[in-house]
């Protein structure tokens, strides 16, 4: 049986050793790491300040724990941790994700580097990048914020991940960011030609092959996750746009599954894009392609 999380006021690292335990028998793949998050959340404090916390051998309160106990069933529940803190890292920022919104992952950091490195390397002083089916804005906000001599533009298309986005640039602060809800076919058609970066995470999980992780299957939203049978709907339409937004020479970044690559370089290749690439994240799986405009 799990050890249940303790009532009376008891040490933080008691607490956070009986709530991994819950974690380690709901079946979450790092029950030691959420537990600590969690009470660092509890706390308003880091996950360093929680370590810290339980080797000095701090005791919770028991206000704190009754705050901490909802929402270890939750978690236990698999909701996921970052919609119960109301917050996800990427790069260098925390954002605000909940429910509506796909919750960023570690590796599209890779994907936004790649962007990234794209955009510094354009030849222009004020360099243009867009962000197409922005999300929660992360690949956007890492591109306005770490090449601020560029002009990013994001667009997205669901109202409740607009929501999200919209509070992230309000958070972050991002004045080189330009917002738009619209439907990434259609997207500003008056950067056509401009574009020296398009990026984009796309929904890339075909209709049929459901996400063993109940965190992905039953809280992400499904216009996030699913692409059509194969899972490359939304790429087919990127490949067409990219085209029409980017300038001689600009670049497309593609986020995918690992096993997409080769078919992601065929539709580009025969789109017209040249030298196109994919590259691997860094647990060694291929998760990103990129190609040049002619």
């Amino acid at each position: 049986m799990p050890e249940p999380v303790p009532s009376a006021p008891s040490t933080v690292a008691d607490v956070v050793r009986a709530t991994a335990a819950r974690f380690a028998s709901a079946g979450i793949p790092d029950p030691h790491v959420d537990a600590e998050l969690l009470v660092a959340h509890v706390l308003s404090t880091s996950r360093g300040g929680v370590q810290a916390a339980a080797v000095r051998g701090d005791r919770l309160a028991a206000e704190s724990q009754a705050a901490l106990a909802p929402l270890v069933d939750r978690r236990c529940s698999r909701e996921p941790l970052q919609h119960l803190t109301g917050l996800a890292p990427f790069r260098s920022m925390e954002l605000a994700v909940g429910p509506g919104v796909f919750v960023p992952r570690p590796e599209t950091e890779m994907v936004a580097q790649l962007a990234i490195d794209a955009l510094r390397a354009a030849a222009s002083a004020s360099p243009v990048a867009v962000d197409l089916g922005t999300g929660s804005g992360a690949i956007a906000l890492a591109l306005a914020t770490e090449v601020p001599h560029a002009r990013v533009f994001a667009a997205e298309n669901s109202v409740d991940a607009f929501i999200w986005t919209k509070e992230n640039l309000a958070r972050i602060g991002a004045p080189n960011l330009t917002l738009a809800f619209i439907d990434l076919a259609e997207a500003f058609p008056e950067l056509d030609g401009t574009v020296s970066v398009v990026a984009s995470n796309p929904p890339y999980v075909p209709d049929d092959a459901i996400p063993r992780d109940p965190e992905v299957r039953l809280y992400d939203p499904p216009a996030a996750l699913y692409g059509g049978p194969d899972g490359l709907d939304a790429v087919r339409v990127l490949s067409r746009v990219g085209l029409r937004l980017a300038h001689a020479g600009g670049t497309i970044v593609i986020e995918h599954g690992e096993w997409q690559g080769a078919a992601i370089r065929e539709i580009l290749t025969a789109d017209g894009w040249r030298s196109a690439a994919t590259h691997p994240d860094l647990t060694t799986r291929d998760r990103a392609t990129t190609a040049l405009r002619p």
